[in-house]
């Protein structure tokens, strides 16, 4: 599913316009992403918990020519699922 296909589901679950679909699925989406920049967890009861994970600096290996590399540590976007949305899709 895709993000026009998200917003037709919307509108006519919500019985609202497709505009106004997709301005609340991007308000969501904005508060989700603004809540992880802050560091604070977003957790949707039954849905799951979105959360910053941290992965620590490592060194590789270039693939072409073999030189090792620092890869700098980084924060991600983590998804975990709650037990609602697992027993749904089991």
């Amino acid at each position: 599913m895709n993000k026009s296909e998200m917003i037709d589901q919307i509108a006519v679950a919500a019985d609202i316009s497709k505009a106004s679909a997709g301005r609340a699925l991007d308000a969501a989406i904005d508060a989700i992403t603004a809540a992880l920049k802050k560091g604070d967890p977003v957790v949707l009861a039954g849905f799951g918990s979105f959360y910053v994970g941290a992965r620590a600096a490592r060194s590789g290996r270039n693939p072409r020519t073999g030189a090792a590399i620092e890869i700098a540590a980084a924060k991600l976007p983590k998804f975990r699922a709650g037990k609602a949305l697992k027993d749904a899709i089991n």
